[in-house]
Order: structure tokens, then C-alpha cells, then sequence
């Protein structure tokens, strides 16, 4: 008979998963790895993620969640689309300047499985699908164009690929253009 998993089991191993996948990158990482790191028998694991790919996304709905959270705390206080686009902006500055970061992991994953269309590459896809759309969203609300829209994206990808020393340059950048487009 099947011991019953400790409560919180699937979070502790989605917890050691996402901190090897961030560190790593998703191919690097291997299951006995996860086991490993999440002190977990290889059962208990396929048990919760019956595939390596189920568990990569996994990895990026936590991301997402995370992500979701923070976009929504910088928002918090920003009244009206163009402050609130400055405000999203200066939030992925903060974020790529911090300890640790090794990049987005929605476009790390989609680097690193180019041309997948797993469950986790459509995860990825729709957060960055749906994060532009909230950018495009926010333009069109005070009669800003699509190019204005493709050039804040531009911003933002740049962030995230570019180096931390320039996040500042890339939110002055944004602000100007958002301010220019009055």
C-alpha cells in the first residue's frame, strides 16, 4: 500500500525544482537532481509531475504567480495608463538588478526549447503573449499607437536581456517616449 505524501510535499518539490531551473536552465537539470534537492523519493516525484516538461511548467505558472504579484504591488499606487506603464517598467528594472537574477525565465525557457510547443512552452508563450497585450492595453487607454506599444515592448525586452547596469537608462528611455507621445 501507497504511503500517503506529507502535506506540502508537491510544493516542496516544486520549490527545489524552480531554484535548479532558475539557477541552471531547465535542459541542464535533471530529475535525480530534483530528487535530490527536494529530499523526495523519484515515486513521490513522478507521482506529482509525471514529466519532466508537466514540472517545467509547473516552474513557470509559480514564475508567473510571482510575477503576476509583483506587477500588481508596482501598480498599486500608480494612477492612470502612463504612470502605470512607468511604474511596470521601473518594477522589471528593480528586478533585473537584483542578486541572482540570470533572466526571465518565460524567455529563458523559450531559448532554451526553441521551437517546442510543449505544455510549458505554451505557458511561457501566453505569459508573454498576454504580459504584451496588457502593455498594448495600457497604450491604447490614453490614445497611444501600436508603435508606441512595439517601442515600450522593445524597453522591456531589452531589460530583461540587457545588462542591470542599464535598467535606469531604459526607464528614463520609456518615460521619455511615454511623456513625448503626450
Amino acid at each position: 500500500m501507497a504511503r500517503t505524501p506529507a502535506p506540502g510535499t508537491r510544493e516542496t518539490i516544486l520549490t527545489a525544482a524552480a531554484g535548479l531551473f532558475y539557477e541552471h536552465g531547465v535542459r541542464a537539470v535533471g530529475m535525480a537532481q530534483v530528487v535530490e534537492a527536494a529530499g523526495c523519493g523519484k515515486n513521490l516525484l513522478y507521482r506529482h509531475f509525471p514529466s519532466k516538461a508537466e514540472l517545467a511548467a509547473a516552474y513557470l505558472a509559480l514564475a508567473r504567480r510571482e510575477r503576476e504579484r509583483s506587477a500588481t504591488e508596482a501598480l498599486r499606487w500608480a494612477s492612470g495608463p502612463r504612470e502605470q506603464l512607468i511604474a511596470l517598467i521601473s518594477e522589471i528594472a528593480d528586478i533585473v538588478r537584483r542578486p541572482g537574477y540570470r533572466g526571465c525565465a518565460f524567455r529563458n525557457y523559450l531559448t532554451e526549447f526553441r521551437g517546442e510547443d510543449d505544455v510549458a512552452a505554451r505557458a511561457a508563450k501566453a505569459y508573454l503573449d498576454d504580459t504584451r497585450a496588457e502593455v498594448d492595453r495600457l497604450v491604447g487607454e490614453w490614445g497611444g499607437d501600436g508603435l508606441l506599444a512595439d517601442r515600450i515592448w522593445l524597453i522591456i525586452n531589452g531589460l530583461y536581456a540587457g545588462p542591470p547596469s542599464q535598467a535606469g537608462v531604459a526607464v528614463d528611455w520609456a518615460r521619455e517616449l511615454i511623456e513625448a507621445a503626450g
